[in-house]
């Protein structure tokens, strides 16, 4: 693993920074990156911009995102705290130098970037502004004061510490932690009794969260909207939508779902949502990036109601999907914006449905499954992605609308042809998925490989017969 790590990272040590110090980029222009992104790194050796990756340990033990040349690596401790991060850059030589701008799709160092920005005097999100896109309480409360339909919400500012005589003012509500992000103990709550049971299970499991914001429930369709803001104006956005509410598929701990909305053939999702995706943006004050918005739509009234917005691209295939749909590249008018240039885009609408899936994982160690090359070889399957690796231990009902074996993205000419081709491509894989139970005796793993491998080749034997 240790070799394998050194050759996709260049490891930061008493050489490596040597080596950095040689090849340091011209003083014009150096952007500083917090945590890789694949497509913010092909956007700056395309665009040829110097940039200096910082990663930290999580990145390092994975080993599946490369950092290739000409990035600089600069391992940090915990790049989550901008004292690690300016430590971490003054040793590799970094002390003195000018970044032009500071950039991170990872929305927990949104702040973090921020603060670094002003600190070494390179372009970035305002911390005020970067508050508002982490906090879901202040956003709300900003899209509220604008007139803005939201959910009603409460904080707690300590779930440890929620009284009996909390006043919860509407009978049903979402819970889920002030900055949290991707569905992450995130649950529904059945009126008082049931939160303060939520509550208490929080305090004995000591979860690392203790500020909440309780929110009113929302029914409806769950929307997307992904797209770039260059000086206040919103250049494009590809809308979307989930097959069904992320909070709905991790309790039925079902694959994640998603598909493009077309711009022609769907035009009233796009005309239903456009007023609100501009008033929204407005209001949180994002003047240049890339963003990701989520949305509720009730489909008999057709109301769109705002439910969060992050400063950063949508999580698992939305890059690929809005590539795909659009020939929209999100990661390089990131790289664009953080810089203060104006995105050049040509927008192509493809025809068709352009839609992805997880390969959800199951309790157990990952022992073999179909490689992406595998997947793609399959009729519509235009992109797929495996992030664990075999021998991976495996949990079993999904933490967050991050946990999966991989992904794949698929082409079809019309919503229904995308569902039925992403059912059988999830049948397709779960044929061929090898799990090693999560068993708890050698009885119980002996009797998985007899039905895995149909024989009894590892049975005991005795010597002489």
């Amino acid at each position: 693993m240790v070799g394998s790590c050194d050759a996709r990272i260049r490891l930061t040590s008493t050489a490596d920074n040597a080596y950095q110090r040689r090849m340091m980029p011209p003083e014009s222009e150096l952007m500083l990156i917090l945590a890789p992104d694949r497509y913010v790194l092909r956007a700056c050796r395309r665009l040829g911009v110097p940039h200096v990756v910082v990663y930290g340990a999580r990145h390092r033990d994975l080993a599946f995102q490369e950092i290739p040349a000409p990035a600089i690596p600069v391992f940090c401790e915990d790049h989550h705290k901008p004292e690690a991060v300016l430590t971490a850059l003054h040793r590799a030589g970094f002390g003195d130098r000018q970044f032009t701008a500071v950039q991170t799709t990872i929305e927990p160092l949104l702040i973090t970037a921020s603060i670094l920005g002003r600190a070494l005097g390179a372009r970035v999100l305002s911390p005020t502004t970067a508050v508002l896109f982490r906090d879901k309480f202040l956003q709300k409360q900003r899209i509220a004061d604008a007139g803005l339909a939201t959910a009603r919400s409460v904080l707690i500012d300590d779930i440890f510490a929620l009284e009996p005589d909390f006043v919860m003012p509407f009978e049903r509500g979402v819970l889920k932690p002030v900055t949290g992000l991707a569905t992450q103990t995130t649950s529904v709550v059945d009126g008082l009794d049931d939160l303060l049971a939520t509550a208490r299970r929080h305090r004995q499991q000591r979860i690392s969260s203790r500020t909440f914001v309780l929110e009113e429930f929302i029914t409806g369709d769950e929307w997307t909207a992904d797209g770039v803001v260059s000086d206040g104006e919103l250049l494009f956005y590809g809308l979307g939508r989930y097959e069904q509410p992320c909070l709905a598929t991790l309790q039925d701990n079902a694959p994640l779902s998603m598909r493009k909305f077309d711009p022609h053939s769907e035009s009233w999702a796009y005309a239903a949502a456009d007023d609100m995706v501009r008033a929204a943006l407005d209001a949180l004050g994002l003047t240049d990036g890339v963003f990701h918005m989520e949305l509720f739509h009730d489909p008999q009234s057709g109301r769109v109601v705002f439910s969060e917005c992050a400063a950063r691209r949508g999580g698992a295939l939305t890059e690929e999907e809005i590539l795909a749909k659009f020939g929209v590249d999100l990661g390089e008018a990131a790289v664009q914006c953080a810089l203060g240039w104006k995105p050049e885009l040509d927008v192509r609408i493809r025809p068709g449905t352009v839609g992805s899936v997880y390969f959800t994982s199951r309790p157990g160690t990952l022992a073999a499954c179909p490689s992406p090359a595998e997947l793609t070889d399959l009729p519509d399957v235009s992109f797929a992605r495996i992030e664990l690796p075999i021998g991976y231990r495996m949990a079993g009902a999904a933490a967050s609308t991050t946990t999966r074996i991989g992904m794949a993205m698929i082409n079809a000419a019309d919503p229904q042809s995308l569902e039925r081709r992403r059912a059988e491509v999830l049948r397709w894989f779960d044929e061929r998925l090898v799990v090693i139970p999560a068993a708890t005796t050698g009885a119980e793993l002996r009797d998985w490989h007899r039905g895995v491998s149909g024989t009894d080749e590892f049975a005991d034997v005795l010597y002489g017969e």
